[in-house]
């Protein structure tokens, strides 16, 4: 669990330009939302995560997106849903079926095809590495087509 606030950087390579991540890791807790809107001041986008184990997780997604877009000065950037745990999958009976992330990523696409830019989604896994690069690969192109179309 994350207390408050939790930083590190990310160095990517996007359509062949290097590509610097500046990463703050944001407790969930309700207890900390206050706290959260500091960190999402100047925001070009985000990885929006939850656990495909925990359905509670999933469940306060849109309370972030919301707090993201309200206070990030910018309103709606891009993000990334990402359903991390992916190697736990079918270890627990209430699970987050990629077929409801993917439902969820496609209702908040609604609220931010005006601006010209979908909602993604893809499952990843921190304690192998599955799909870690490619989230921050598919977040750093689709903040360059949100900033090169703005």
């Amino acid at each position: 669990m994350t207390i408050g606030a939790d930083f590190a950087v990310k160095q990517v390579n996007i359509a062949s330009r290097p590509a610097k991540f500046q990463i703050w890791d944001l407790a969930g807790q309700p207890r900390f939302s206050s706290v959260r809107a500091l960190y999402y001041r100047g925001s070009m986008g985000a990885l929006l995560i939850f656990d495909v184990t925990r359905p509670d997780s999933f469940a306060n997604a849109q309370s972030w997106v919301n707090e993201l877009w309200k206070s990030n000065g910018k309103g709606p950037v891009p993000i990334v849903l990402l359903g991390n745990k992916a190697d736990l999958r079918g270890q627990g009976a209430d699970e987050i079926s990629n077929e409801q992330a993917i439902a969820y990523a496609a209702k908040v696409s609604e609220e931010t095809q005006a601006t010209g830019f979908e909602i993604s989604y893809m499952e990843t896994s921190a304690k192998s590495g599955k799909n870690v690069y490619q989230a921050f690969e598919l977040l750093g192109k689709n903040i360059l087509d949100y900033v090169q179309n703005a």
